[in-house]
């Protein structure tokens, strides 16, 4: 019989999901000081400068990181470079329960990309699963209205939240075909620090892109932005990547999964607090549909 999780446990995992929700719904109310890809690069250098305290060792000539710097440079651009910043630029247009929800239906991106890119087979529950989960997805992007699927318009921060989980359930699948070794991968903060050292480079390249095309958005500098910059970066960047990664230590990733899925409800909260944006009942209905999904997949056959 599995041993109960400790309360501190279960805190860690449910308070990486809080500070996820709190990330959706800071991105979207500061979506007018700054543009996406620019608030990634910000978010993550002040991480960077954070976190080199604790682990500038694995920055040194010597450190093993440098000989698996091809792994590291995808990890950085899936996991640094690509997800956050399609996750700003999925709040321009769509909502912070919009975007956690449909990112809830990752576990079944990660079945399929799985079962298409790893050869790791699907049974006929985790099927089953996946089908009620996309359903899920479909609620919310017709938001309660079939008759919107009939005319196929998306919000474009739809497509970006589904492609930047896509991209997430690849850096997943990645993260568990390990490679370096374990004093890297052990410490969380060593694991972070080489990922931030090549994802950096890919934030910089997307916030050059975004500048060198869209010059008519400037940053709007002050107390507002400077807080939500430091929020972001202390919490959804290194706070809740630290509790999830000792979170799913702990627990293993099965049940720490469930955890994620509190992510569109505490964005639901928080947007009903801060952005008046209060939730339908659709939200609710996809919100069911997901998780029980999941819970289908996850069962044993």
């Amino acid at each position: 019989m599995k041993q109960a999780l400790s309360p501190s446990t279960i805190a860690m995992l449910t308070l990486a999901p809080l500070l996820w929700a709190g990330n959706a719904v800071v991105g979207r109310l500061i979506s007018d000081l700054v543009p996406p890809m620019t608030l990634n690069l910000l978010r993550w250098v002040l991480a960077f400068v954070l976190l080199l305290p604790l682990a500038y060792r694995v920055l040194g000539l010597s450190s093993p990181m440098w000989q698996h710097w091809r792994r590291f440079i995808v990890l950085g651009l899936l996991g640094i470079g690509c997800y956050n910043a399609l996750l700003y630029l999925a709040l321009q247009t769509s909502t912070p329960i919009n975007v956690t929800l449909v990112g809830s239906s990752m576990p079944v991106w990660m079945l399929a990309i799985g079962a298409l890119f790893f050869g790791v087979s699907v049974n006929q529950r985790q099927v089953v699963g996946a089908v009620l989960s996309m359903i899920g997805v479909v609620v919310v992007l017709s938001r309660g209205d079939w008759q919107q699927l009939l005319a196929f318009r998306w919000v474009p921060g739809d497509f970006f939240i589904l492609l930047a989980t896509i991209g997430w359930g690849f850096y997943s699948w990645l993260l568990v075909r390990t490679t370096e070794p374990a004093s890297i991968r052990n410490d969380w903060a060593a694991f972070l620090m080489g990922q931030l050292v090549f994802g950096l480079g890919w934030s910089a390249l997307f916030a050059g892109a975004e500048w060198a095309t869209d010059m008519g958005t400037p940053i709007v500098w002050g107390a507002p932005l400077l807080a939500a910059l430091a929020f972001i970066a202390i919490g959804p960047a290194l706070l809740a990547y630290c509790f999830w990664g000792i979170g799913v230590r702990r627990a293993g990733p099965n049940l720490a999964g469930f955890f994620s899925n509190l992510t569109p409800l505490f964005a639901a909260l928080l947007s009903a607090a801060f952005l008046g944006e209060a939730p339908h009942l659709y939200h609710a209905l996809a919100f069911a549909l997901i998780v029980g999904g999941i819970v289908v997949s996850s069962g044993q056959r």
